[in-house]
């Protein structure tokens, strides 16, 4: 019965992908006003030249994980933090 009230707790996938988009959102942000593009960024961080596409595109399940938020974070000269909300969403 524990478990089953700890699952009824979770996220669902909706609001999972919630903060994903807004993660995606607040990096393309960041991309964009240093005037890069997502080639360019996608190489920064060691990926394929598709990786940053992919990532920004809604059709694609592509997302960035805490190593990608972390490596964003020295490549913007910013924290991790700047990349997540304020509150939870």
């Amino acid at each position: 019965m524990i478990f089953l009230h700890i699952l009824s707790h979770l996220p669902t996938v909706a609001e999972t992908n919630k903060i994903d988009r807004f993660v995606i959102q607040r990096v393309k942000d960041f991309r964009v006003e240093n005037g890069m593009t997502q080639i360019a960024l996608s190489q920064k961080l060691n990926m394929s030249d598709s990786f940053i596409g992919h990532v920004e595109s809604p059709k694609r399940r592509d997302k960035y994980n805490l190593t990608h938020l972390n490596a964003l974070a020295k490549i913007f000269k910013c924290s991790p933090r700047d990349f997540l909300p304020e509150k939870p969403l």
